[in-house]
């Protein structure tokens, strides 16, 4: 269990925290929420024990061991399924000892806690991970160097899920996945075994994976039960209730102090007109709850062009002599709004840069309005921005000749006030930076608009605004994005990209999310067919080879070890009066080889029951 109990702990002067308390049950799911800056991933320095309290506790279990995603990625040579399986240290400091021990008891304690952890099964379950995270069994052997920062933040990712820690702390998982990752997670989450705490803007993840939320709110903590959906019904009521408890206390305390003005003077009144002013000194003020100011998006509007602004037949785009995408016949019209849906490799990226023409079509026909304006914002753009420089300076170098003050106006039309319009890109938030990048995508009013991941790093509130704002654009909207929700509110057409091409996806999300969760099953038989076994792999073959000579082996070591003690145990002097206590000793380390000996014949003769099905077939 967490406890968290009346903390306080303050940045700079500002106080994040005063007398914060909550309570967060073991093997609780609970999503961590909150507009940004108000301290979320302070909370969680302060859990892991990196800041220190001003005032105040918080509290684990005895031996809970703490995980969350390294803010370092991963880059050395490495392979990415031993990174992973690194990641649980003491199964690799149990294995590497198991190579080495030589005493009897310690080889079979050693052996008892191999088995109680599962390690024989640790590879496949490491393996299962990465595969969910996007990796095939080819990418799993690559090392990890061999990979950009956002999928070595995946293998992160898939290392502190496989050491299962007892707390699990996830500051935004998703924004290092696709669509197909995030779902995959989501699913994830609700089996696990353990206590998490995830702080992420994504409404789907939050009503799909956690049982609670824990809202950071004018510097404390409340847990409300429930998904996100829920807590948002609820916290709405509360406001509302708060809201009329303070109007009708106005009406009471303005009763009361009108008395006490109209007769305070009267000696006949002047006792009662004593008594109310006793009534408005004690009384507690109920104060209605302040509306933080709403965070909005305003895209100019483009003037209409006449239909399709974009037509494809033929086209196959790539780069250099390789094809990534052939045998497109396609249309966008102004009104569209688009979702492109597969798998993170098979050229969403690629389809984007080709009708923002960033790639020319390499065989076939692309032809666009005359004039078409494009709007083109990717996540990589926001890591672009020149931190020395204010989003004023940035803005002052797209529009020259425009004044301060309609800039300005620009910038507070995305959510940046006078404060961060002067301040260094540096030093905003993500969301600031993610808010001035779609600023400059949108500001040449285009007739499309291509958003690719948009949503990283906004708070649900900007992702509210954002669905407003594109709800009311007038442009053709293509969006790539691993946020059901705004995919559903947003997007009246899917396209599919996988297997080299482009096609229209017949289904809406809600089928191809279970398309997705579905496709690792094995598809069900009619009852009246007895499924034919698949013959396994070579690989799959060698992997089972190695786990029974593994297991055979370890026979053998605890074998030899009962050998050793049988012969200790069968010599008479051993239970000579004065060797009493040695020969406790000596018979305790025989029981336990035996459990373990045990334990790792039946696991032999399983895996060999594996490798005999496997090759028969």
């Amino acid at each position: 269990m967490l406890r968290i109990k009346d903390i306080t702990y303050a940045v700079e002067g500002r106080p994040l925290f005063e007398g914060a308390s909550a309570t967060i049950p073991n093997g609780h799911k609970v999503g961590l929420v909150g507009r940004n800056g108000t301290g979320k991933t302070t909370l969680f320095r302060l859990i892991y024990g990196e800041l220190v309290l001003e005032s105040g506790d918080i509290s684990l279990p005895n031996k809970a061991r703490i995980g969350g995603i390294s803010q370092e990625a991963p880059s050395s040579n490495v392979s990415l399924i031993n990174t992973v399986l690194a990641a649980d240290t003491e199964r690799a400091e149990l294995m590497a000892e198991a190579e080495t021990a030589t005493d009897p008891h310690r080889i079979a304690e050693v052996q008892t806690r191999l088995a109680d952890i599962d390690a024989w099964s640790a590879e496949a379950r490491a393996a299962s991970i990465l595969k969910g995270l996007g990796f095939d069994v080819e990418a799993q052997q690559r090392p990890c160097s061999d990979f950009s920062g956002g999928w070595r933040m995946r293998v992160a990712l898939a290392a502190v899920l496989f050491s299962q820690p007892d707390l699990l702390l996830l500051d935004e998982p998703t924004n290092y996945l696709d669509l197909e990752g995030a779902l995959w997670l989501e699913a994830y989450l609700v089996k696990y075994p353990h206590t998490v705490i995830i702080i992420s803007h994504d409404r789907e993840l939050l009503n799909r994976s956690v049982g609670g939320i824990l809202h950071v709110e004018e510097r404390g903590l409340t847990y409300y039960s429930g998904n996100y959906d829920q807590f948002a019904r609820q916290r709405a009521a509360n406001r509302a209730v708060q809201a009329a408890a303070a109007k009708k206390q106005d009406l009471r305390r303005a009763h009361l102090q009108g008395f006490v003005d109209r007769f305070k003077a009267k000696a006949s009144k002047a006792k009662q007109a004593q008594s109310r002013v006793k009534m408005l000194e004690k009384m507690e003020t109920i104060r209605a709850p302040e509306d933080a100011a709403r965070t909005v998006f305003t895209f100019p509007e483009p003037e209409e062009m006449s239909p399709p602004i974009i037509a494809t037949e033929g086209a196959s785009v790539g780069y250099g002599d390789t094809v990534i995408l052939s045998k497109m016949d396609l249309r966008i019209d102004q009104d569209d709004r688009i979702a492109l849906l597969g798998k993170n490799g098979q050229g969403k990226s690629t389809l984007a840069k080709m009708l923002s023409a960033r790639l020319d079509v390499m065989s076939g026909k692309m032809t666009q309005s005359n004039k078409l304006r494009i709007g083109f914002f990717a996540q990589h753009q926001v890591d672009e921005l020149f931190i020395d420089e204010t989003p004023l300076m940035h803005l002052q170098r797209e529009r020259p000749g425009e004044g301060q003050s309609k800039l300005r106006a620009r910038l507070a039309g995305f959510g940046l006030g006078a404060d961060q319009a002067d301040t260094e890109v540096g030093r905003l938030s993500g969301g600031q930076k993610a808010r001035l990048s779609l600023l400059l995508a949108t500001i040449d009013a285009p007739h499309m608009l291509i958003l690719d991941e948009p949503t990283n790093h906004l708070d649900i509130e900007s992702r509210e605004a954002l669905v407003e704002a594109l709800t009311a654009y007038s442009g053709a909207v293509i969006l790539v994005s691993h946020d059901m929700h705004l995919l559903s509110l947003v997007a009246d057409r899917l396209w599919l990209v996988s297997n080299g091409t482009v096609n229209p996806y017949e289904g809406d999300l809600a089928s191809y999310r279970d398309l997705l969760l579905a496709r690792d099953k094995p598809a069900p038989k009619p009852a009246a067919q007895k499924p034919k076994p698949k013959r396994p792999t070579r690989d799959a073959i060698l992997a089972l080879r190695s786990e029974a000579r593994k297991s055979e082996q370890r026979v053998e070591k605890l074998t030899q070890m009962k050998e050793k003690l049988d012969t200790k145990l069968g010599d008479p002097e051993m239970y000579e009066p004065e060797n009493k206590d040695q020969a406790k000793v000596w018979q305790g380390k025989h029981a336990e080889v035996m459990v373990a000996l045990g334990r790792a014949e039946v696991m032999w003769m399983k895996a060999l029951e594996k490798l005999e099905k496997a090759e028969s077939l």
